[in-house]
């Protein structure tokens, strides 16, 4: 009987993750994540050395004013508004060194896909990197999971 090979994560990822220097601007880093459609951007130094991860929701929160307090003291939402476009302008133009998660989890190609589909779950992300000797080599999603099951179906 022929043992079943166990499925790695190398098997599966996106080997071409959408990566974004880490001395590059919140402009640039919005850029992309319109551009690609991406709500995460790997983070990565001039050696292509993995730095972190950038989401498209930290990009959105340094943006946000605190709409609750605005309503509070008698604004509307487009006071909130006006206030998210200046403040937008204003950080589009700041590093996102200040944004960057820079130890989040990290998956290795040869794990298995059981393993990180666990991690998914329980941790509730959507994306993780995956990481071989500091370079970033892909990423994991969820749909690439789904894609995976579906296969082993």
């Amino acid at each position: 009987m022929e043992k079943a090979r166990q499925t790695q994560i190398n098997d599966v990822m996106t080997a071409r993750p959408v990566r974004i220097n880490e001395n590059s601007n919140i402009l640039h880093a919005a850029e992309i994540v319109a551009l690609s459609r991406v709500s995460y951007l790997m983070v990565v130094d001039d050696d292509d050395n993995f730095v972190g991860v950038l989401s498209e929701g930290d990009i959105l929160r340094a943006a946000l004013p605190d709409i609750h307090e605005i309503l509070h003291e008698g604004g509307t939402l487009n006071d909130a508004y006006r206030i998210f476009m200046e403040k937008g302008g204003y950080l589009s133009t700041l590093p996102i060194a200040s944004l960057i998660i820079r130890e989040p989890i990290v998956l290795d190609p040869e794990d298995h896909i059981a393993q990180a589909a666990t991690i998914l779950i329980e941790k509730q992300i959507r994306l993780l990197p995956v990481v071989k000797d500091g370079k970033l080599v892909g990423t994991l999603s969820r749909a690439d999971v789904c894609r995976a099951l579906v296969g082993m179906l």
